[in-house]
C-alpha cells in the first residue's frame, strides 16, 4: 500500500502545485484541492458523475483535499477539459481539479472509507440516473422519487430582466437542454426546463439553487416539476423546443423592445438579437447570455436603474462569462506540426466570423483566434474546448488579450499572424442568415453542400477518403442533391475533414461548403 497511504499520495501532488507548472500526464485519478471541511462523499462524487462512473474516492478532510478515481482515462480527460475554464464550486467555493500522479486508487483498509465507499455505492445503485444521492429511497423506474428532467425555475429579486437566452447559457452548462418555457406568475418571472437526463437536471439543481445570475440580484430557486416532459408549440422569446427548429414563432408574438420589455416588467418577451429567425439552433450566440451589451433598464424604475457599463459582465455565475467582452481566445496543446492559420480560422469559423489568428512565435502549440464578438467566443469555446485535433485535445479559454496585434513591418513571423477580417468565407456577415440556424457541436456526420452536378458520391467518398478520414456512409439529400451528408469515423476525423475541405473548388465555380450536422445517416 506504500503507494497511495494519504501522506505520500498528497506529498507528491502538492509539489505541483508550486508556481503554475503544467500538470502531470492524463491519469484516471483527480486530485482536488480547497475542498470545503462541511463537504460530503457524494457531493465531491456529483463533479465526476457527469462525465462518467466514479470507482473510488478518497478525502483526506484534514487537508481540504480528495482523490476521486474515474472509469476511464477519457472520462477524467473530460472532466478536466470541462472545468478548467470554467471553476467547479462546492458550498459556493472554488474546488480545483488536476491529473493526479497515481494510476489507480488503493483505499482498502484505511480509516474512513466506509463512508465514502457507501456513498459509492448508493451513487452507482442510481447510475442510470446519473444521480450523486446518498440514502435515497429508489422507485422502479431507478430514479429516486420526485425526479424528472423538467426544472420549475423561478426568479426572485427581479432587478434586471432575465431572458430565455440567459437561462440557456446558464443551465446548458449541466447537459443538454432541450426546451425552455417562460412565463409570469403571481408576479414572478418563472421557467420550465427541460433537459435531456434527470441526470443533469439534478446536477444543475444541486449546483445552481439559490445562486444569483447577476450580484446581488436575480436570485434562482428550482425545484423539480411534476411534469415528465414539455410540450413546446412556439419559437419564440417566451418559449423553445431546441431539437425542432420547424416550429412556427406563433403570430401574436409581441416583439417588445428589450428597454420597454423592462419598464413593463414583462422580461419573458424581450425580443432576442435575432427575432427573424425563429427556432435558431440552441447554440447560437445570445448577446445578453454572457452579461454582455444587456440593454439598460429605463429610470421609470426609478432607483432600481442599473446603467449597462455597470451591468457589463456582472455575472455572478462562475465560468458563464469570463472577462466580460472579451471577443479573444487562447488555444493550446494544439499540434505544431499539423496546425496552421488558416485551418485555425476555418475551424473557428464554424462559431462566428474569425477576424485574425495568431500562432505564437515561440511557442507554437498555443495560438489567439480573434473573433467578431464576445458572443461568438463564447459559443466557439463551448463547442470546441476539449475535442481532439490532429491527436491532441484542444483547450480553449477565453484569452486576457482584447485584440490580436498584427506584426510590425520587418518584424520576423514566419506568417503565423493572418487578418481574416475581409475574408470572404465568413458564414455570419449577413444579418439573419441561415447559417445562425445551423450551429451544431462537432459530430462524426458532416453536412455538404454547394455540390456541382456531375460530381458523384464515389468522387466525394475518395475526395475524404484521400484526407485520411475513414468514410462509414454517405447519402445525397434525395430532394436536391446539392447537399449530402457524409459519416465518418469519429469525430476527430470529421474537425480534420472540414478544415481540408471546406472551400474546396469542385470545379464549375462551386467550392464544396462543410459543416457540422445535428443529423446521422
Amino acid at each position: 500500500m506504500s503507494s497511495s497511504t494519504p501522506a505520500t499520495a498528497n506529498g507528491n501532488d502538492s509539489k505541483k502545485f508550486k508556481g503554475d507548472r503544467s500538470p502531470c500526464s492524463p491519469s484516471r485519478v483527480l486530485h482536488l484541492r480547497k475542498i470545503p471541511n462541511d463537504v460530503t462523499e457524494a457531493e465531491v462524487i456529483s463533479l465526476g458523475l457527469p462525465f462518467g462512473k466514479v470507482t473510488n474516492l478518497l478525502m483526506l478532510k484534514g487537508k481540504s483535499q480528495a482523490f476521486l478515481e474515474m472509469a476511464s482515462e477519457e472520462a477524467a480527460v473530460t472532466m478536466v477539459n470541462y472545468y478548467t475554464p470554467v471553476t467547479p464550486h462546492l458550498r459556493s467555493q472554488p474546488v480545483y481539479i488536476q491529473y493526479s500522479n497515481h494510476r489507480e486508487l488503493k483505499t482498502d483498509n484505511m480509516p474512513h472509507q466506509a463512508r465514502a465507499q457507501a456513498a459509492l455505492q448508493a451513487v452507482n445503485a442510481v447510475q442510470s440516473g446519473g444521480l450523486a444521492l446518498a440514502s435515497v429511497p429508489i422507485t422502479e423506474g431507478g430514479l429516486p422519487p420526485g425526479q424528472s428532467s423538467v426544472l420549475r425555475i423561478i426568479v426572485e429579486n427581479l432587478f434586471y430582466p432575465v431572458t430565455l437566452e440567459v437561462l440557456y447559457q446558464i443551465f446548458s452548462k449541466f447537459g443538454t437542454v432541450l426546451k425552455i418555457i417562460t412565463f409570469t406568475k403571481n408576479n414572478q418571472f418563472q421557467a420550465l426546463l427541460q433537459y435531456a437526463d434527470p441526470g443533469n437536471a439534478h446536477y444543475a439543481k444541486m449546483t445552481l439553487d439559490g445562486q444569483n445570475i447577476y450580484n446581488a440580484c436575480c436570485t434562482l430557486r428550482i425545484d423539480f416539476s411534476k411534469l415528465t416532459s414539455l410540450n413546446v408549440k412556439y419559437n419564440n422569446d417566451k418559449s423553445r423546443d431546441f431539437t425542432r427548429l420547424d416550429l412556427p414563432s406563433g403570430d401574436g408574438q409581441p416583439s417588445i423592445d428589450p428597454t420597454m420589455a423592462a419598464a413593463f416588467g414583462t422580461p419573458g418577451i424581450i425580443s432576442s438579437p435575432y427575432a427573424g429567425a425563429a427556432g435558431f439552433a440552441p447554440a447560437i450566440g445570445f448577446p445578453q447570455a454572457a452579461g454582455l451589451s444587456v440593454p439598460g433598464v429605463p429610470s421609470a424604475l426609478g432607483p432600481l436603474t442599473i446603467t449597462t457599463s455597470a451591468m457589463t459582465g456582472r455575472m455572478a455565475i462562475p465560468g458563464v462569462t469570463g472577462i466580460p467582452g472579451n471577443s479573444v481566445l487562447l488555444v493550446s496543446n494544439l499540434n505544431p506540426d499539423a496546425i496552421s492559420p488558416d485551418g485555425l480560422f476555418i475551424l473557428f469559423g464554424v462559431y462566428g466570423d474569425v477576424h485574425r489568428v495568431k500562432i505564437m512565435f515561440n511557442k507554437k502549440e498555443n495560438a489567439l483566434v480573434q473573433m467578431a464578438d464576445a458572443t461568438q467566443s463564447q459559443l466557439a469555446m463551448n463547442h470546441l474546448n476539449g475535442q481532439k485535433l490532429y491527436g491532441k485535445v484542444l483547450r480553449v479559454t477565453l484569452s486576457k488579450h482584447q485584440t490580436v496585434q498584427l506584426p510590425r513591418e520587418g518584424q520576423e513571423d514566419q506568417g503565423l499572424t493572418k487578418d481574416y477580417s475581409n475574408s470572404p468565407l465568413h458564414r455570419f456577415k449577413k444579418p439573419g442568415s441561415k447559417n445562425f440556424q445551423n450551429i451544431f457541436p462537432p459530430s462524426a456526420t458532416l453536412h455538404l453542400s454547394n455540390i456541382p452536378p456531375p460530381i458523384t458520391v464515389e468522387d466525394l467518398k475518395s475526395l475524404f477518403g484521400n484526407t485520411g478520414c475513414n468514410v462509414k456512409n454517405f447519402k445525397f439529400f434525395p430532394k436536391d442533391r446539392k447537399m449530402a451528408l457524409i459519416q465518418l469515423g469519429s469525430v476527430e476525423e470529421a474537425i480534420q475533414a472540414l478544415i481540408e475541405l471546406h472551400n474546396h473548388d469542385l470545379g464549375e465555380n462551386h467550392h464544396l461548403r462543410v459543416s457540422f450536422s445535428k443529423s446521422t445517416i
